[in-house]
């Protein structure tokens, strides 16, 4: 047959940002995947090296706009390596119910893309309200919904609000309630079972040999988290599981997140009963004049999509010498999408790519 150049987005619900795809395709089989991230959020790295240390804390949310938290403890965990900080306690607790919110949220605006893909209005309405929910929370904690620069060095920028822990529990109630409905609509359906079971293989050796991580990694039986395996924050105070699949495709990847959400929910739990008082911030000397001794470090977390690390210089000034990020979207978004979409079927492009959890931002940073 004829081979033809097709291009895929970013005008496209099955895209992300201003994410295109060029394929080249017989047919509807698509023979080669060409991934274009687009120029979206450019040079972020080189920005942080030309601006003060707290200068920097509004630019990392932007690396992520879907869960900007992560990047923030990331930035914060080596500036705190790099100066010797020490964190308190409570604000390690804080943190981590912070960033398990932040998955929770996430996770939800993954589940309303792919399900507004698949044709599932509703549950895409549903997974959307209950996201804005979060940020309502988001919202009274610092002021912000989308960005928050709440985590910073020295532990976290204010204590909760009186009734804030009520409030938590209160709305992941509703949202936990909302999981028969969830999965009699969406998970249990046979359209879903049908669109994505068998979509996007990858095997075990694979993902490991192309750099897969979160949800990816832990479809195809790999039980890795950074949370269990270099405890941060307040992890190492709480036990909880890590959901796996065995069949690599679509439809496990999209089930690991469905149970990566209620493992979040019970750890939230366990988290606001033993948290303790104290204090929340070890104050840090005057931001605007303040100099990291000189050094270099590499830390990672466990973000909503997997392994997210960060390597940091600094050569004693008042600003980075050197930042470079290791985000799960650049091999998620690149390598592995344009081996996953070989063979496809164009109309599982989005399909592919959303199952992957793919955000712009993450690549050309």
């Amino acid at each position: 047959m004829r081979e033809l150049e097709l291009y895929f987005g970013p005008q496209h619900l099955g895209m992300v940002g201003n994410f295109s795809i060029t394929l080249s395709v017989e047919g509807d089989r698509i023979v080669k995947a060409t991934a274009n991230p687009g120029f979206l959020h450019r040079g972020f790295e080189k920005l942080m090296e030309m601006r003060t240390w707290i200068q920097d804390f509004p630019l990392v949310c932007r690396i992520n706009v879907i869960e900007p938290d992560s990047m923030e403890m990331v930035y914060a965990m080596a500036v705190e390596r790099l100066a010797g900080i020490e964190v308190p306690e409570r604000a390690n607790y804080i943190r981590s119910v912070v960033l398990e919110l932040a998955r929770i949220q996430s996770h939800l605006f993954g589940l309303w893309g792919y399900s507004n893909l698949l044709g599932l209005d509703t549950v895409a309405q549903w997974a959307m309200y209950h996201r804005d929910l979060v940020l309502d929370l988001y919202e009274e904690l610092c002021g912000g919904r989308v960005y928050h620069i709440y985590i910073w060095p020295g532990g976290v920028r204010r204590d909760f609000p009186e009734g804030f822990k009520d409030r938590i529990v209160k709305t992941l109630h509703t949202i936990g309630n909302s999981v028969p409905d969830y999965d009699s609509a969406f998970f249990n359906n046979r359209l879903f079972y049908d669109r994505a079971a068998g979509i996007g293989v990858v095997d075990k050796e694979e993902a490991k040999e192309l750099g897969a991580v979160g949800q990816v990694l832990r479809a195809v039986g790999e039980k890795f988290d950074i949370r269990k395996v270099e405890p941060y924050a307040a992890y190492d105070k709480v036990d909880f599981d890590i959901p796996t699949r065995e069949d690599g495709d679509a439809y496990s990847r999209i089930w690991v997140v469905r149970d990566e959400m209620i493992q979040s929910v019970h750890m939230i739990f366990k988290l606001l009963d033993q948290m303790p008082e104290g204090e929340v911030y070890n104050r840090v000397p005057n931001p605007f004049k303040w100099k990291v001794p000189k050094g270099e470090t590499y830390v990672r977390v466990e973000s909503s999509r997997g392994e997210l690390g960060l390597y940091m210089v600094s050569d004693g000034g008042d600003k980075p010498y050197r930042v470079h990020f290791r985000t799960p979207s650049y091999t998620h978004g690149l390598i592995l999408l344009e081996r996953l979409l070989e063979g496809a079927s164009i109309s599982d492009v989005g399909n592919i790519m959303l199952s992957s959890y793919v955000v712009a931002p993450e690549i050309d940073r």
